[in-house]
């Protein structure tokens, strides 16, 4: 649902119009439906200020107009005035309250300001006046889901294929819902619809890809997967536009130079960089990395890598290389299956710091199991109001563990929970005192568990060897984790998973930690 568009709307076609509203209005200035004509044309060539000017002009003359409202609406939402927006679609609905498009566009905006009640409200209205928008539908189950209504979100679409069954954003956005929850055989054929229906749909390749990647079909889901490239809303889309190098597709790599370059996150890069030895085994000339600082002496020692970058230092290299890959691209260029995962050990410690932390331990802590904690990832994940544990406290169940000290391997302010310990739950904080990666890898050698949850430093902990048990959310867990499984084939035998059984309930894979922990300490109840 959205407003009128122009008839005829080819570059050439819109000239004409434009020219024929302007000599138009060059013998009739006033003439408010030409005014609202030529806006609605400006938008539609992207000419947005012109297009909200001409518009504008249009509500003064016929101040009862009230479709020009709601284009001058769209043409402000486009450009952002998202305030100004609201304010002409209120005042459109309060001049014809039986507007439906004036309350859908009013929902658009109250849903882009995150007024998520208020938009479901909206939508509402314009299903009342117009039941059969499966527009409105999609765009209410969207908003269902972000205040996760996951099962009502999946009833709205459905009823909006029952309205039309041929519409690919309907079946993508039922695909996601059922993905939340926990339903990934039931996702899988709304995507491949969706795909069937537009083969271009690349939110619907790259959801496909990841649910095939947790179900282990690597061959079919790392080539989707890919598809991250097409988005503009990834950084990945940016980067492949940004590099003025050609992006490696898998060919020979034999006597080339190869830039990888850090576009994911840190945990990415440490669960990936096990390829790197690989790709200086197919053949490449030279392999230099660019990764945040704090990776680079813990990459220092990984073999075939030539060099370590900033990505600010990359900026004057770039014609040092043939060619650019992500590490992530790596699986689908190498072929990896479930049965051919490179193995994980490919870091190595520094012996002089985990000397220093060896002693640092045992003068703060007596005899006994040592296990590491990290509570939160970084604020900016996408997930992580649900991956993050609210608190330390939560894990309060882990001190029953007999003789067992803490370790707090939090960083930043989420660190200042542990430097301030309740006397029933004391911890160790060190977060503060590690330099980077290659300090914390040294700490956390010396361990004999880390507890995490799903960030950076489990994947870190899993590729030393050190035991790691990540307690994972219910909603959104990321692909690389495999759906449904308690161990992690990306490090076999070194990490184990503790799944939430429904969205908010960290109590019963804490506990469930706690077991396992209690029967691998000697101590089972």
């Amino acid at each position: 649902m959205t407003a009128t568009s122009i008839p005829g709307d080819t570059p050439l076609a819109l000239a004409e119009a434009e020219r024929a509203y302007k000599q138009a209005l060059t013998l009739h200035p006033q003439d408010a439906e030409a005014l609202g004509n030529l806006g609605r044309i400006f938008r539609a060539q992207q000419r947005l200020p012109e297009a909200a000017l001409a518009l504008h002009l249009a509500i003064t003359i016929e101040p009862h107009d009230v479709q020009a409202r709601v284009e001058l609406a769209l043409v402000l939402a486009d450009l952002g005035r998202l305030s100004e927006a609201e304010a002409t679609l209120r005042a459109a609905i309060a001049e014809r309250p039986d507007h439906a498009d004036a309350h859908f566009n009013l929902g658009l905006v109250l849903e882009n300001t995150a007024r998520l009640a208020e938009a479901e409200a909206a939508y509402r209205k314009a299903l009342q006046l117009r039941p059969g928008a499966v527009a409105v539908y999609n765009n209410l189950g969207n908003v269902l889901q972000r205040t996760g209504r996951a099962q009502e979100a999946v009833d709205v679409y459905r009823h909006a294929l029952s309205l039309n069954p041929d519409v690919p954003p309907s079946h993508y956005n039922l695909a996601t819902a059922l993905r939340a929850l926990d339903e990934p055989y039931e996702a899988e054929p709304h995507y491949r619809r969706a795909l069937d229906l537009q083969p271009d749909y690349f939110d619907a390749r790259f959801g496909l890809g990841t649910l095939l990647l947790s179900l282990g079909k690597f061959e079919e889901g790392w080539p989707l997967f890919e598809s991250r490239y097409a988005l503009p809303r990834f950084l990945h889309h940016r980067t492949k536009a940004a590099l003025p190098l050609v992006q490696w597709q898998g060919e020979s790599l034999v006597g080339r130079s190869l830039l990888v370059w850090q576009e994911d996150g840190l945990g990415d890069v440490i669960q990936f960089g096990r390829y790197l030895p690989l790709l200086k085994a197919a053949g490449a000339k030279r392999i230099d990395m660019v990764c945040a600082a704090s990776l680079h002496r813990l990459f220092a020692q990984v073999d075939g890598l030539d060099a370590l970058l900033t990505h600010d230092e990359a900026q004057s290299k770039f014609d040092d290389y043939d060619c650019w890959t992500s590490l992530l691209s790596a699986p689908t260029h190498l072929s990896t299956t479930l049965d051919t995962i490179p193995s994980a050990d490919y870091l190595k410690v520094d012996t002089a710091r985990a000397a220093y932390w060896r002693e640092r331990l045992a003068n703060a802590l007596p005899p006994g199991p040592r296990i590491g904690l990290v509570w939160r990832g970084n604020p900016r994940h996408h997930n992580d109001a649900h991956r993050s544990l609210a608190s330390l406290a939560q894990l309060l169940p882990l001190w029953s563990i007999p003789g067992a000290s803490f370790v707090s391997l939090q960083k930043g302010q989420d660190e200042d929970e542990a430097q301030r310990p309740q006397a029933f739950q004391p911890v160790l904080a060190l977060g503060h005192e590690l330099s980077d990666f290659a300090d914390t890898a040294a700490l956390i050698s010396q361990l004999d568990l880390v507890a995490s949850v799903d960030t950076s430093t489990a994947h870190l902990a899993a590729s030393i060897g050190t035991p790691c048990w990540v307690l994972l959310p219910h909603h959104d867990p990321d692909w690389r984790w495999l759906h449904g499984r308690s161990d992690c084939p990306w490090y076999p035998g070194t990490m184990r998973v503790f799944r939430q059984p429904r969205a908010g309930n960290w109590s019963a894979p804490v506990e469930a930690l706690l077991q396992a922990a209690l029967a691998r300490f000697g101590q089972a109840s």
